[in-house]
């Protein structure tokens, strides 16, 4: 392998890792937008203190337990290949922090800070890696007996249910264990309203998001030679599939299509590498009539308070990405085939069982050790007082 394509493959991987990173800015004005105003700061320090956690554990532990090597060598030894397998890393990295991020969505606005951390440690470190090293790197003969009963592997080229179901399906009993916002649900059945904070800010987010995701999709070739325009333009169709999808079933509520796009998104990562991109635009519509119909119904019926939808959006929608792929990338609907419905139903059932497990497990234990949830007065102050002393905006302007 000669210096060219070995620098080449390293910057293509670190600009989808740099892409990627500022995905999580998409995260943190997603989530600012959508919660209510004396919540905005924690959401900002949140989402850049779990993705400097999950750095972290994921470089010292993670990336050992997904891939079975490590970085405790010399600095020699890790920089050649154009410190190749360094940014690679990076790119993963960027992938485990998304975890957090994700299930920092649902439980915000009263969950405690530090109980948060723990779980991100726990999550990023052991959770989520596990199942990574099984989808991504034919752990314990898995994906082999997949494919010795199907024919094929399980196929998630982008993550729909490593990354995305697995983070709605941590984030579910977190949500359940954590319990609704105080006065949400209120005892004679009304629904208090919690409208968004800051509609452009979730605009923000929701748009950053939808930017860096390209480098979420395309750029997991991970080499030059296997890119290919394919994911780029599947990726497209989908977000525009989920948008027009959320814009009617959401009766044009811009809450519902500013989260269109990223369920379309959500659901394509699998199949992105497979499918025609008409039936990337099927897939992106079918999430984003998923994400507007269950959140509507957590929400109101089941009185899940889901805050950001995350659940619906990551769970649901990636759920129905792994599912879809084996169903669009077959060569009867225009796929290029090579992928069985049933080994897709297989990776995506155990990817949402291993996610319910762990966060019932990380979230239950932390429940009854530390406590997950703030204080009645401390909910009612807002995090970013009673965290964080000090709010978004100050209540008066100085007059010096």
């Amino acid at each position: 392998m000669n210096a060219l394509p070995q620098g080449s493959d390293a910057l293509f991987i670190l600009l989808g890792a740099i892409m990627v990173l500022a995905m999580h800015a998409g995260f943190a004005f997603l989530e600012l937008g959508t919660v209510r105003k004396k919540n905005q700061v924690n959401a900002l320090v949140k989402i850049l203190v779990d993705f400097s956690v999950s750095t972290v554990v994921y470089f010292v532990v993670g990336y050992s337990v997904a891939y079975g090597t490590h970085f405790f060598v010399g600095a020699e030894t890790l920089a050649q290949q154009n410190g190749y397998a360094l940014v690679k890393f990076f790119f993963l990295l960027t992938f485990a922090a998304a975890i957090p991020a994700i299930v920092s969505g649902g439980i915000a606005e009263r969950a405690k800070f530090w109980p948060q951390l723990l779980a991100t440690a726990a999550i990023v470190g052991f959770v989520y890696p596990f199942f990574e090293g099984i989808a991504w790197n034919g752990h314990f003969g898995i994906q082999a007996a997949i494919t010795a009963l199907t024919g094929a592997a399980f196929h998630d080229f982008a993550g729909s249910v490593v990354v995305h179901a697995m983070g709605g399906w941590i984030a579910l009993p977190a949500v359940l264990l954590l319990g609704s916002r105080s006065n949400r649900y209120r005892k004679d059945g009304a629904i208090s309203a919690h409208p968004p904070s800051n509609i452009p800010f979730l605009a923000l987010g929701a748009w950053v998001l939808v930017v860096g995701w390209l480098g979420f999709n395309v750029m997991s070739a991970q080499t030059v030679d296997t890119l290919s325009g394919l994911v780029a333009v599947n990726s497209l169709m989908a977000m525009v599939g989920g948008t027009l999808a959320a814009l009617v079933l959401g009766k044009n509520d811009p809450g519902f299509v500013h989260n269109g796009p990223l369920a379309g998104l959500v659901a394509v990562c699998a199949g992105s590498d497979l499918m025609h991109p008409l039936g990337a635009l099927v897939v992106g519509a079918v999430a984003g009539s998923i994400f507007v119909v269950m959140f509507t119904l957590t929400q109101n019926r089941w009185k899940i308070d889901d805050v950001l939808g995350v659940w619906p959006l990551h769970g649901l929608c990636g759920t129905w990405g792994g599912i879809a792929a084996g169903i669009f990338g077959s060569k009867a609907l225009g796929g290029l085939g090579g992928v069985s419905l049933w080994a897709q139903l297989m990776g995506t059932a155990m990817g949402v069982l291993w996610a319910l497990l762990g966060g019932a497990l990380v979230y239950g234990v932390l429940k009854a050790t530390v406590g997950l949830r703030l204080s009645q007065e401390e909910e009612f102050d807002g995090a970013d007082l009673s965290i964080h002393k000090i709010s978004a905006t100050p209540d008066r302007e100085v007059s010096w």
